[in-house]
């Protein structure tokens, strides 16, 4: 039987918002350079949109309710605990995927390319 956090993570995946299959779909698969991302991959105490462990790159997808100040404190809290773990962070906005989704893939490419060596 699967662990709460393996459930947890089935359930964010299945509850996922069109921006965040947008960009799935653009990372499924080793579609950038062959890397393996996971959504909502558990790190530390925490669930990564999209994680690749190999690089050790987060992405996460922000929605309309991250501009709210107490969301926008507990992301910055959040991406401290991500990066003292090793992790870099790459944030957009809903709106960046659906308007900019080619420079955001492309943003993640050239990010994963620097992590890469």
């Amino acid at each position: 039987m699967a662990n709460s956090r393996t459930d947890h993570a089935r359930v964010l995946r299945q509850s996922s918002g069109r921006a965040e299959e947008r960009v799935w779909a653009a990372l499924r698969g080793g579609k950038i350079d062959g890397h393996k991302f996971r959504r909502q991959h558990p790190v530390g105490p925490y669930f990564a949109d999209f994680a690749c462990d190999r690089l050790r790159l987060i992405i996460e997808i922000d929605g309309g309710v991250h501009r709210l100040d107490e969301v926008a404190a507990r992301d910055l809290e959040r991406q401290r605990v991500l990066e003292a773990l090793g992790w870099t962070v790459i944030r957009v906005t809903n709106d960046q995927v659906y308007e900019e989704t080619e420079r955001v893939i492309e943003a993640v490419k050239s990010h994963a390319r620097r992590l890469n060596g």
